[in-house]
């Protein structure tokens, strides 16, 4: 397995925020036009625990991480570009925040499926018929709510970020300078896009559930309550396979609908908003570049010469 670390990030309000080996950074295009900037550390838990950082049990982790981080990036730029004073999050908020999230998640992709399968059932007698029309119904769900949204122009806004945030990510792992000409010429869509995350943590859910058998309404929800850790484990592990250069084709083949369906959810960015993206990470990349320095110099002092 490749060694190599692979940048992040996620489009929020007038900007990008971008995640680093060690460090986090936003940048946010105010109204007046200036670009403001803002990083810290990346504090995970698997820094402490280990073990949660191994396969299978990081990704649920991971998920866990980038909705807290996705929060606190979207308040920050929502506040920047309104120019209003910066309010944290508090931990009450995030936790009440993140729980109407998972509950609205849960009642539109899981309890409304499996209620329409509960009046269906009875006319189809195959299992695992049964069980693919429901993975079927969750990922058409999941296509018309992105079909829906963008329709929002803040949203579409949204998008031509997530598009500029591709395009930079993609012209730094090309190995080429981020300036904005070079990164105007990369492909808005890329492999390890949460959108292709969702996308296969759906489609990982339907074959899972397919050995489930038929059970009953509450039961169903339950059980597709108590995989989703692991839904979510195996969905991780083939998105960061996806995005290698030398992954097996079987992982193209399986993120090629991901891809697909970020036509949807990128847009073709303007210069002024490659140029945010590429703030956001060029700060990430410099900072991890200078504490690997700061760590070599720490571990093989300079001797004194004699």
């Amino acid at each position: 397995m490749s060694n190599k670390f692979y940048y992040g990030g996620q489009a929020v309000i007038e900007g990008v925020m971008m995640r680093g080996k060690r460090y986090w950074a936003i940048a946010v295009r105010k109204t007046n036009s200036e670009v403001t900037l803002k990083h810290g550390d990346v504090q995970s838990i698997t820094s402490k625990y280990p073990i949660l950082g191994k396969p299978l049990i990081r990704g649920s982790v991971a998920l866990i991480e980038s909705l807290v981080m996705g929060m606190r990036s979207l308040t920050y730029s929502a506040n920047q570009f309104a120019e209003e004073e910066e309010e944290e999050l508090t931990t009450k908020d995030l936790v009440l925040t993140i729980a109407f999230a998972f509950l609205l998640t849960v009642g539109l992709f899981i309890m409304l499926p499996a209620f329409i399968i509960r009046n269906i059932q009875e006319l189809i007698t195959n299992d695992f018929v049964l069980n693919l029309l429901e993975g079927a119904i969750k990922i058409g769900f999941f296509i018309l709510y992105i079909i829906g949204i963008s329709f929002m122009k803040d949203i579409r806004r949204v998008f031509q970020y997530h598009g500029a945030e591709h395009k930079a990510i993609n012209c730094y792992e090309a190995g080429e300078e981020l300036t904005v000409e070079n990164v105007q010429k990369h492909s808005p869509i890329h492999a390890r896009c949460g959108t292709n995350f969702m996308l296969i943590v759906l489609f990982m859910s339907a074959f899972i559930f397919t050995f489930f058998g038929r059970p009953p309404f509450l039961l169903r929800v339950g059980l597709h309550l108590a995989i989703l850790p692991i839904v979510a484990g195996l969905s991780y592990e083939i998105i960061r396979k996806a995005g290698q250069d030398d992954c097996h084709p079987i992982f193209k083949w399986i993120a090629a609908p991901g891809k697909a369906l970020q036509y949807l959810t990128t847009r073709e960015p303007d210069g002024d908003q490659i140029e945010v993206a590429i703030e956001a990470l060029k700060a990430v990349v410099e900072m991890d570049a200078a504490h690997h320095e700061e760590k070599k110099v720490k571990q093989f002092p300079k001797t004194a010469s004699v």
